[in-house]
């Protein structure tokens, strides 16, 4: 009897906590980190602290602000990060196994664009809104690499079900034969959640960009979004290029786990080596360096599922 194709409905419930407690874990890891390169002492509470002060501060106003789109914005964000959670496998199924699983992830990425936008917007605030500019600028140059990246693992196993995305690297991961689109994707996935090196729409030369009006709960919520959104999106890269729960002797949920946790630490280290990226900067790079590496590698994909009926 096959197994079925998605998790129990219950799952809806558990994911948001799930997603939530790796975040945390995360929160606290780059906590100690910093701690760590300033020469303190770690703290692992810091966190809980900082997010007990943010519940009870104050809500900023500001005047002849659009209240609903501002606090709509900070609001969207996590929920957007966790409904791009549902198509991920946790292990070998997902809480939502769509046969366009690739879409709808780039739908809910979508949905993050216009959050950012409506918190950056929202204030009548001219640091919000160039940090929310900022972020538009940022976003159409990672999403054509990004978009090619995830559409070459679909085109690897001919399906934009993320299922069928594993299951075709049984015999090789994809990230053996498709290393640029893997090194893109988690550039594009960090330039999604806007951090590390991808963090100039929230910027500090700006007085906090987008964010620069949230104050008390909402910034509470919208950092929060924040997290949530790089765990899901470099997440994905599980599924996508390293087999998902594949490999031997532990259970495919394990699998799963740590591989997603060497990648959150990989992205950790990487926010540590390089300052902040102008927009400018990686907006060319992007149009000049990663567009055409990934039509390239897209390319040499498609040979490759034409001449041997599949890349897995």
């Amino acid at each position: 009897m096959p197994a079925p194709a998605a998790l129990p409905l219950w799952w809806v419930v558990v994911l948001p906590f799930l997603l939530v407690a790796v975040a945390a874990a995360l929160v606290a890891a780059d906590a100690g980190l910093t701690a760590r390169a300033r020469g303190a002492r770690a703290d692992a509470l810091l966190p809980v602290r900082e997010a007990g002060r943010l519940l009870v501060g104050q809500r900023r106003r500001t005047v002849a602000a659009d209240s609903v789109l501002w606090r709509a914005g900070g609001a969207v964000l996590p929920v957007a990060a966790v409904l791009a959670g549902v198509v991920l496998p946790l292990g070998t199924r997902p809480v939502a196994d769509l046969s366009v699983g690739v879409v709808w992830f780039n739908a809910m990425e979508v949905l993050a664009w216009a959050a950012v936008w409506m918190v950056g917007w929202g204030p009548n605030s001219a640091l919000g809104l160039v940090g929310g500019y900022r972020f538009v600028a940022q976003g159409l140059a990672y999403e054509l690499p990004h978009m090619f990246a995830i559409i070459t693992a679909a085109l690897g196993a001919e399906s934009l079900r993320l299922t069928d995305i594993v299951a075709a690297q049984r015999g090789l991961w994809f990230v053996v034969i498709m290393p640029v689109a893997f090194v893109v994707y988690l550039v594009s996935a960090t330039a999604m959640a806007f951090w590390g090196p991808f963090d100039a729409p929230v910027g500090r030369d700006v007085a906090g960009g987008a964010a620069a009006e949230l104050s008390g709960v909402d910034r509470l919520v919208f950092a929060g979004g924040r997290w949530l959104l790089l765990v899901v999106a470099v997440a994905l890269a599980v599924p996508l290029f390293l087999g998902g729960g594949a490999g031997p002797w532990l259970p495919a949920w394990l699998w799963v786990a740590v591989k997603t946790a060497v990648l959150l630490a990989l992205v950790l280290l990487v926010r540590r080596r390089f300052p902040t990226i102008r927009v400018d900067r990686f907006t060319e790079f992007a149009w000049i360096v990663l567009v055409p590496l990934t039509i390239v590698q897209a390319l040499a994909v498609a040979l490759l599922v034409l001449n041997g009926g599949g890349a897995g």
